[in-house]
């Protein structure tokens, strides 16, 4: 092969490699946020990437993660918000509610996962519980009535179909009796519990 025809075939196939590259989906980015420092999240961070790992994705291989720490400066939580806006991430993860305050002032449109341990409603994260509206969702730590079928719906979106679900309560709690019949109506409309009730679905009693 003469030396023209090599460059021509070399240059040829640089040119395939860069359409094929670019004709790729990019890799997602995800953002997360939080008003602690990078230490203080560890277990978190620990959390959030082997629920990744359950639905394959992995961190560097398949997803990114841009991360931001406000090092419990609150004053700072909006510039990062808005340079991971900037970024265009595929989604906003956040940690504490500093944090999804300053991510849903940030965008309209990017996707915003809070946690939270209060009510979403009452602190104004969200208009409703069973439709949050907007960008903005998450899980909220707070108990209260109205939550418990929520969070078992939730959890069976989340769950593979053939795990069982078990809810555990304080039976002292004033709460406890009327939370548990929420939790036992609401069970009774899950898939996993329409066919197989109760043997998918445990109620123990302390």
């Amino acid at each position: 092969m003469r030396r023209r025809e090599f460059i021509m075939l070399v240059s040829g196939a640089a040119a395939w490699s860069r359409v094929a590259r670019a004709q790729q989906p990019a890799m997602p980015v995800i953002g997360f946020i939080r008003n602690t420092t990078r230490d203080d999240s560890a277990d978190l961070l620990k959390a959030m990437h082997q629920g990744l790992r359950q639905t394959g994705y992995v961190e560097g291989r398949n997803v990114a993660v841009e991360y931001r720490f406000a090092d419990n400066q609150l004053d700072r939580l909006p510039t990062m918000a808005a340079d991971l806006v900037r970024r265009q991430v595929a989604v906003i993860v956040t940690g504490g509610d500093a944090s999804s305050f300053a991510a849903k002032a940030a965008t309209t449109t990017i996707p915003v996962i809070f946690s939270t341990g209060f009510d979403p409603i009452e602190i104004g994260l969200v208009t409703s519980l069973s439709r949050p509206g907007g960008n903005v969702t998450g899980v909220s730590f707070f108990s209260t009535l109205g939550t418990a079928a929520k969070r078992l719906d939730l959890l069976d979106q989340l769950m593979p179909k053939d795990a069982i679900i078990a809810y555990l309560r304080n039976p002292n709690s004033p709460r406890g009796e009327p939370e548990l019949g929420e939790v036992e109506h609401a069970a009774h409309s899950l898939t996993r519990a329409a066919n197989s009730y109760p043997e998918r679905w445990q109620r123990t009693r302390a």
